[in-house]
């Protein structure tokens, strides 16, 4: 056996104490991106593409309700008084039709607008005129709901059709659809006798509409076709 020397067993000493308490360098990485598995690149559109989808969307413009324009044809199944009846804008004709689009049944502000349409509908009758209301509930859950006494926030008892627009096709041609959610702002719709928009006002869901205001409205559209001339505010 060899006897090792003292500068040996020194540089021994050294490279493993060099080895076991070399401190490690800490260097600056670059990560990648990696693009996550769900996630979908926005496919880039030709120029053919892109103007064929603004020709659609045009098109599509084409049936929108606008103010001075044909209504919108429409046919859907309606609750009138107990009953589960179809119903169409042909079934209006020659006569003013108020659409009063509201989001769901069984919820706040909607019977309480709902309930003072029907108790006024006399009045509208009076100068020529029906009011429909339309939601996209079915005709189902329109039934149950007009069967619910108005002191357990139903509209039992009313006096207008509930328009069960559940395809959503009426609200989307009327301009009312609120797209995010699936239901309706509360629009209302006047249509003339000569089944021409009128007025199309559209609220936010949680805003309640006026009797008042609607009657005079159409009141002012009467008087414009009989004079011929403007009707101011009041």
């Amino acid at each position: 056996m060899y006897a090792l020397r003292p500068a040996s067993l020194r540089a021994i000493s050294r490279i493993v104490t060099s080895r076991i308490f070399r401190p490690k360098l800490v260097t600056a990485r670059t990560f990648s991106y990696v693009k996550p598995l769900y996630q979908e690149e926005t496919p880039k559109l030709s120029e053919y593409q892109r103007k064929k989808l603004l020709l659609k969307k045009k098109f599509a413009d084409e049936f929108v309700a606008k103010v001075t324009r044909p209504a919108p044809y429409w046919a859907a199944q309606a609750v009138v008084g107990e009953e589960i009846k179809n119903l169409s804008l042909n079934d209006f004709e020659d006569k003013f039709l108020i659409m009063l689009f509201y989001p769901l049944d069984f919820t706040f502000v909607c019977p309480t607008e709902l309930n003072a349409f029907s108790d006024r509908s006399q009045e509208f009758k009076d100068i020529g005129a029906e009011v429909v209301a339309i939601s996209c509930d079915s005709e189902f859950s329109h039934l149950a709901w007009s069967k619910m006494p108005r002191s357990q926030g139903g509209i039992g008892g009313i006096k207008i059709p509930l328009i069960a627009d559940y395809s959503k096709k009426i609200s989307e041609d009327y301009g009312v659809l609120y797209e995010e959610k699936g239901i309706p702002f509360r629009g209302t719709v006047i249509i003339d006798d000569k089944g021409t928009v009128r007025v199309i006002n559209i609220n936010d869901t949680p805003i309640g509409r006026s009797v008042d205001e609607v009657l005079r409205l159409v009141q002012a559209i009467q008087f414009t076709n009989d004079y011929g001339e403007v009707c101011p505010g009041t």
